[in-house]
């Protein structure tokens, strides 16, 4: 397979082109697309067999480390979620844009918990404070967006967000029209979580999930809602089977089609619990039990706190979960979830952490398996499913669904059939929008596609049985220009109001930081602060304010140690603007081709001298450098005599002198009480001092070392990280050429 290409620059979307013509956009495709697994058991990309890949992307950011392998970019099996919740969607679109290079397929917009509550579809583009309220032309931008990224990736990307709320099919009506590809829809999660009337919920549903299967769009259900809210969320495990089978059974009876049906299985716990132990046989059963339809992985967002760190810990270990069972999704919780900052890096993180695990354990099953017929995991596994059908019986008995919400039958600590009084109990005629169901009345008929239950259409014959929007030329699914397009009305709660205020930072020649809104300013600081967690706190503030920082918060402390010292991280705004004209650019460094330095070097040879210096012992970035096995300098033909580490500056220049090199390579990684310049300008000096410096050129190396700061020690060329042999060797013919120019 021939890898694809990053292009090296390309232009930002223009938010303003992507709004105007909205009123026309019409959307390309309906339904949900799933990745395209390759033919067989394997693919081969670069140099690699996979067992569990899928199409590739035709552009993409590779993973870090892809350097080291041609960078290449195999893209996992799973479709990989990223959540968006900024509450600006012509931001959001920046960042969807930014994680879909980094191979999330789905991408889902958050909307405001408020938003259960509104009963009737918003317009405009009103700014959502934890969320987004989902309006047609925020819809239509974002899925305009996404086209334009869809062609630049080559796959299709999953645009997604809620039908839930008392607005529930207005909502559904609105996504089939506009080309929204997957949702959220359970009425539990109504009644449960929204005291949403009960009959409402299930009524509001079933015209739903009638819309979503017409529309093909993908369905996930509500249940981890239970596991990321209970006290004991690892006692409620039968409790999540129970809602997962409701809905799934209740979605299928409404013409969704199993394929289209996802499980949003959580795991119940997170280290320091034995997290493996419990999470793993919840997995297995609860594939076992819905083996036919999909499973939908997600982070359990309860225990995350505010470390990055942590979070990104306990979403790996869930993405072991999700290799060794499956998961045909897989959500990606930004691990700065716990912080309620939803800046725009952490969903790029998410959805690298979720790659690079997959990729990093593909063909994984082929070497291990889960003892699932042994004990203790088939034990788990068993009794898990038996109290999961013991709960369904007993809500039969109680009388149905709705009776036993009434009872309080789903807890919040109790492993069934334990019950400890903390159930969500709700009333059958009680919660928003309670009496709000009415009987049809006899000669009800509505002209509409993918209308549930009667619908009185046997007078007007059998082409409007079998399609009743013909009666009117066709309902909005059907003829798109019936849609009643509303574009803003708060004259200043707005898009193009929000737009005109960083209209100078989108289209002129300056930038200002930022990691959620446009021109936001928001910065991350990281702080060691040798003080108790409650004086490193406040003193982290005092110094980001003296930094020049506004509106400064702690976002994160973390103890090293309780009289030693606490780890602090700050956000605050960087209120300047930098004119980008007066920046001191560097050029891009440019290389010679390999075959170019290779025929260089056979007519003249180099001869170079190497070692790390001092007192450093790190050897094996030079060792990258000049080995033939990474591509290094011995590749192109050059001649390198390396001394080894720790060695005396003096012995380097005297090696040199002995060997008439060309030229000396300095390695010095350690930059304790600044060694690292010291050791540059002895390494001049030596060579002053031996007669030797006009004729020879000098290297240095290490992480800390710029080609600015080299030259200042009087050194040739410094490089840093990311450094390869070619870019040496480039240098290394240049230099000698200027030098004997020069001569």
């Amino acid at each position: 397979m021939k890898e694809r290409e990053i292009p090296r620059r390309q232009d930002k979307l223009d938010i303003e082109k992507i709004l105007e013509g909205l009123e026309s956009y019409r959307p390309r495709r309906r339904g949900w697309a799933w990745r395209v697994a390759a033919e067989g058991a394997q693919r081969t990309v670069g140099e690699f067999e996979y067992r569990e890949t899928t199409a590739p992307m035709k552009n993409g950011v590779p993973l870090p480390a892809a350097g080291y392998f041609n960078d290449i970019d195999p893209q996992p099996h799973p479709v990989i979620t990223t959540e968006i919740a900024s509450g600006r969607f012509e931001d959001d679109i920046r960042r969807m844009r930014m994680a879909a290079w980094h191979g999330a397929d789905h991408l889902m917009v958050i909307r405001t918990a408020g938003q259960s509550h509104i009963d009737g579809l918003l317009e405009g583009t009103p700014q959502g404070v934890g969320g987004v309220p989902i309006t047609r032309k925020q819809i239509r931008a974002q899925r305009k967006a996404l086209d334009i990224v869809e062609d630049e990736l080559g796959r299709p990307l999953n645009y997604h967000s809620y039908i839930s709320g008392v607005a529930g099919p207005e909502i559904a009506v609105l996504f089939a029209e506009e080309g929204v590809n997957g949702a959220h829809q359970d009425p539990q999660y109504n009644v449960l979580y929204r005291n949403v009337n009960m009959i409402r919920s299930f009524v509001d549903a079933a015209e739903a999930k009638k819309i979503i299967a017409w529309a093909g769009i993908a369905q996930i259900d509500g249940a981890h809602n239970a596991n990321a809210t209970a006290r004991k969320a690892w006692k409620v495990m039968p409790e999540l089977i129970v809602q997962h089978a409701i809905n799934s059974l209740f979605s299928v009876k409404a013409g969704v089609r199993k394929e289209n049906i996802c499980l949003s299985t959580v795991p119940p716990t997170a280290p320091p619990a034995p997290a493996m132990r419990i999470d793993l046989p919840y997995a297995v059963a609860l594939r076992e039990l819905f083996r036919d339809y999909r499973m939908r992985a997600q982070q359990n967002t309860k225990y995350m706190t505010s470390s990055a760190r942590e979070a990104t810990v306990t979403h790996t270990l869930n993405l072991l979960i999700s290799e060794l069972t499956s998961a045909d999704i897989q959500s990606t919780i930004t691990p700065d979830e716990g912080r309620n900052v939803p800046w725009h890096i952490y969903n790029v993180e998410g959805t690298d952490t979720a790659r690079q695990a997959f990729l990093g354990m593909d063909g994984l099953k082929e070497m291990v398996r889960l003892r699932r017929n042994e004990s203790p995991m088939k034990e788990t596994v068993r009794e898990l499913k038996e109290r999961a059908v013991l709960f369904l019986e007993e809500i039969l008995e109680s009388g149905g669904y709705f009776n036993a919400v009434e009872q309080g039958f789903f807890v919040d600590s109790g492993q069934y059939p334990a019950r400890n009084g903390d159930g969500i109990a709700r009333k059958i005629n009680g919660g928003v929008s309670a009496g709000s169901v009415y009987h049809r009345d006899p000669d009800y008929m509505a002209p509409v596609t993918a209308h549930y239950g009667y619908n009185n259409l046997e007078p007007y014959g059998n082409a409007a049985r079998e399609d009743p929007s013909s009666l009117i030329d066709g309902c909005t699914f059907e003829n798109h220009d019936k849609i009643v397009y509303i574009d803003e009305l708060d004259p200043e709660d707005n898009v193009h109001t929000r737009l005109a205020e960083t209209a100078e930072l989108r289209g002129g020649n300056t930038l200002k930081t930022e990691m959620e809104w446009q021109g936001d300013g928001l910065v991350l600081l990281t702080l060691f602060i040798p003080a108790e967690q409650r004086t490193a706190g406040a003193a982290a503030v005092e110094i980001a304010g003296r930094m020049g920082l506004e509106e400064v918060e702690v976002i994160h402390t973390e103890v090293m140690q309780p009289a030693e010292g606490t780890r602090v991280e700050v956000k605050g705004k960087f209120n300047q603007v930098i004119d980008i004209s007066s920046l001191d650019i560097p050029p891009e460094e440019e290389v010679l081709s390999e075959e170019e330095i290779r025929r260089e070097i056979s007519e003249r040879p180099m001869k170079l001298v190497a070692a790390t210096v001092g007192e450093d012992e790190h050897s094996v970035g030079l060792r990258e450098i000049i080995d033939i096995k990474h591509g290094g300098l011995e590749a192109f033909g050059i001649e390198v005599e390396y001394l080894g580490t720790s060695i005396p500056l003096e012995k380097l220049v005297d090696a040199a002198i002995e060997l008439d090199a060309d030229g000396i390579l300095a390695s010095t990684i350690i930059s304790h009480f600044d060694v690292h310049y010291k050791h540059m300008r002895r390494l001049h000096e030596l060579c002053r001092e031996k007669g030797i410096r006009d004729r020879i050129i000098l290297l240095a190396g290490g992480t800390q070392v710029t080609p600015e700061l080299a030259r200042e020690q009087g050194v040739d060329r410094g490089f840093g990280r990311g450094t390869k042999g070619i870019h040496v060797a480039t240098y290394l013919v240049e230099k000698r050429r200027e030098i004997s120019d020069t001569a």
